[in-house]
């Protein structure tokens, strides 16, 4: 049976990083037209940009690297609130993805969740499929903004919180 571990994400990951980033930028990407060395020099930049808005915004949280059997396959972030536990992002490369990885890591968050009565979210972009995914698992739209919409699970017998106030993550 596989292991699925979480490790601290480190200075030594940023290249495995990048390629987790890459991966989810990848259909977007290849409508540009853009040669590689373009396409690589925006993905960069976004990503640096991303891994700064992440780490200035949520400089507490635990910032991740998905392992299976040892072998780095995504990345997990998650902000530890005392109002809710916040997804700040879930990737997973895509040779690894749709085999329940995702699944079983938010059900880890749920679990946590129930456990402390607390309210588990995540930002998705608004044509993002795992939306169905967070569906599946008993998240709902609170709101959306711009090209994101706020999804939230609640444990059972919590009573709705009002909308958090929280500004949509860079893409």
């Amino acid at each position: 049976m596989s292991v699925l571990e979480l490790r601290p994400a480190g200075a030594e990951d940023q290249d495995f990083l990048l390629r987790v980033y890459a991966s989810t930028r990848a259909d977007e990407i290849a409508l540009t037209g853009w040669d590689e060395a373009q396409a690589a020099a925006f993905v960069r930049m976004q990503f640096v940009a991303q891994q700064h808005h992440y780490r200035t915004h949520d400089e507490d949280a635990d910032f991740a690297i998905v392992e299976l059997d040892g072998e780095p396959v995504g990345r997990l972030y998650v902000a530890r609130r005392p109002e809710r536990i916040h997804v700040i992002d879930i990737a997973i490369l895509p040779a690894w993805r749709g085999h329940g990885h995702a699944t079983a890591l938010l059900r880890q968050l749920l679990a946590e969740g129930e456990r402390r009565a607390l309210p588990v979210s995540i930002y998705v972009e608004i044509h993002n499929r795992a939306q169905r995914l967070y569906a599946r698992l008993g998240f709902e739209e609170v709101c959306s903004a711009g090209l994101y919409r706020l999804m939230q699970w609640r444990p059972i017998g919590a009573t709705p919180p009002a909308t958090p106030a929280a500004s949509a993550p860079q893409p």
